[in-house]
């Protein structure tokens, strides 16, 4: 196999014999222009392939995962509490145009986010001109108080994001919504590529694929670039709630990247407004917290009495400018889904730009013409609580029985401000290993951005692919894999 030209002609489909994909753009098989050549390569590596081999190729992929500890928690499962993600061998391809465009987007989009959030806590220019509704702001639940009038780092609020992407029946990308707190999944991102490097080394080999194994080195680089001034050699570390968090994995994954101590709030203590971590040589300054935990939880002294993950006195150390915080306290507002709504407006009016990446149409049920539109359409819309994450809570119209829409526009009219609508996005598929062979199944992106003095978006991004036939939900919580995301060279 490791003979295989490159553009070396198939004389069957082998895999792709059965593969059906009549409704849906799928983005190896059925482009309306054609199959570019580079994605052509890898179709025809791929057709080499037995479903008998690539069976075998995946029950060593799970046994690995187990082996390495690559889980994530399932909180409302009590008879499984640690699950490997799901892993598909067959790749999702993006070409270097399609990362081209997405990378600009992305980069546009922090930097938007991040000006939306300086002002919000500063001047609030936005809310007096009345592009946002100031009441979506100032009474959101995750605006934070403490952030007001505080001059952070480089004006850089949102140092790590995760912009989930889809892609419509036509191809094109549209931003789904933003995760401007503490976007997860990136470390399979990376386990996902040394995942196919071991197990396909058929399949990769003289394909010009981009690395995704800058990220930690990156990542270390963008928090020291915005750590307090004046400090030459900052120490960074990476909080973390503790080992039953969903994420642990990840946790510890990044903190060794990174090459950063992996820490708890019993590991750091406040003196005299500065953060030190205890150590068996005694306490060693602080001057970076990558927090993976929320804002909540961060300070008992200042939000939550009751936590006991958090460090007293953190707030007031960071709003003295002794130590950064990344992400910043009372980013929950920039990805609200009802501030997704506003979005195109927000980039407009900070950037005089349009947006290099469109948004899904979106109709706040807060306001009467919205939720008007929704209770009659009911039947044709996904509906999202605003705040919840994870594909919990969400109605997808046309899946719906007639009881679960019954009681939808129940929930709506008692509790309006808590939803939004969209249409139904016939999301793009990807060929997928499935029990009866290779299938179509959906899928989305999660390109993870990196900001210190500029912005880097990592090539590639984490691709959630919808296991269950015919599912549109993608989460991991809610049964949904992983692909790795090969993004060409140019």
């Amino acid at each position: 196999m490791n003979d295989t030209p490159l553009h070396a002609p198939v004389q069957a489909a082998g895999i792709f014999a059965a593969y059906d994909v009549p409704d849906f753009f799928c983005e190896l098989m059925n482009r309306k222009d054609g199959i570019p050549p580079a994605l052509q390569a890898v179709k025809n590596r791929l057709a080499h392939f037995t479903l008998a081999d690539l069976r075998h190729r995946t029950t060593a992929a799970e046994a690995q995962l187990y082996r390495l500890g690559i889980t994530f928690t399932v909180y409302s499962d009590r008879e499984a509490i640690d699950r490997v993600l799901p892993f598909d061998v067959i790749p999702r391809v993006i070409t270097a145009a399609e990362w081209d465009h997405i990378e600009r987007g992305v980069q546009q989009r922090v930097q938007a986010i991040n000006l939306f959030l300086h002002d919000i806590y500063h001047d609030r220019a936005i809310l007096r001109d009345g592009v946002i509704p100031a009441d979506l702001v100032l009474n959101n639940p995750n605006y934070c108080e403490a952030m007001v009038g505080l001059n952070v780092p480089g004006g850089v609020y949102v140092h790590i994001n995760g912009t989930d992407l889809i892609r419509d029946q036509n191809g094109r990308f549209l931003i789904l919504e933003d995760n401007a707190r503490t976007p997860s999944g990136v470390s399979y991102v990376i386990e996902n590529r040394h995942m196919m490097l071991r197990l396909m080394p058929d399949l990769v080999a003289g394909l010009p694929l981009r690395s995704v194994d800058e990220y930690g080195l990156k990542l270390h680089q963008s928090l020291c670039e915005v750590s307090p001034e004046g400090v030459l050699d900052p120490q960074v570390v990476l909080l973390s709630p503790g080992i039953y968090n969903s994420a642990y994995f990840e946790h510890v994954f990044l903190a060794r990247e990174m090459g950063v101590p992996l820490v708890e709030g019993k590991d750091l203590v406040v003196e005299n407004h500065r953060v030190f971590m205890r150590t068996v040589a005694g306490l060693r300054p602080v001057h970076a917290i990558y927090r993976r935990l929320n804002d909540e939880f961060l300070d008992p002294l200042a939000f939550n009495p009751d936590s006991m993950l958090g460090v007293p006195g953190l707030v007031e150390a960071y709003r003295r400018g002794n130590v950064t915080i990344a992400n910043a306290l009372g980013t929950g507002v920039a990805d609200d889904k009802a501030v997704y709504a506003y979005m195109p407006r927000i980039i407009r009016y900070y950037l005089d730009q349009d947006p290099i990446l469109d948004s899904v149409d979106t109709h706040i049920c807060a306001e009467p013409e919205g939720l008007a539109y929704t209770l009659a359409n009911i039947d044709k819309l996904v509906i999202k609580p605003v705040g919840e994450s994870g594909g919990y809570g969400l109605l997808i119209g046309p899946h719906a029985t007639q009881d679960e829409l019954d009681e939808f526009r129940r929930r709506l009219k008692e509790n309006p401000g808590n939803y939004i609508s969209q249409p139904v996005v016939n999301l793009s598929v990807s060929p997928t290993l499935c029990p009866n062979g290779v299938e179509a199944r959906h899928v989305d992106l999660r390109p993870f951005a990196l900001t210190g003095r500029s912005t880097w978006v990592l090539p590639g991004g984490l691709s959630r692919v919808a296991l269950r036939k015919g599912s549109l939900v993608v989460n991991s919580s809610q049964g949904g894999g992983s692909k790795d995301t090969w993004v060409l060279a140019s």
